[in-house]
């Protein structure tokens, strides 16, 4: 896989992202900074680290599988294994700038 196949891929990644929202929080993960890392490997599997704004998060399951249905759903990808981390801690200032504005927050 050349850097631009992977760079492609990525921003791919990156739009079925956008698309997914925690229920009670009308910005999608991407744009809150739930996403730590995306690595497109070279036999074309994804793996995704990513957070929540509280571990109690009541949406989690829903969320995650949400995430791995939409990176599985691209045809350039093989499979995605999607870890859900809490180190380091999120806050609010990993927010795009636009999320922050959105809730009110700049």
């Amino acid at each position: 896989m050349t850097q631009e196949e992977r760079t492609i891929i990525e921003e791919k990644i990156v739009d079925v992202l956008k698309t997914v929202y925690d229920p009670e929080i009308p910005v999608n993960i991407y744009d809150l900074g739930l996403i730590y890392k995306i690595e497109v490997k070279d036999d074309y599997n994804v793996d995704v680290d990513m957070t929540f704004t509280a571990p109690t998060c009541p949406a989690a399951d829903f969320i995650l599988e949400d995430v791995r249905q939409k990176i599985d759903g691209l045809s350039e990808v093989k499979s995605s294994n999607v870890n859900l981390v809490f180190e380091p801690e999120w806050d609010k200032s990993m927010m795009s700038e636009e999320a922050r504005v959105e809730l009110g927050f700049d």
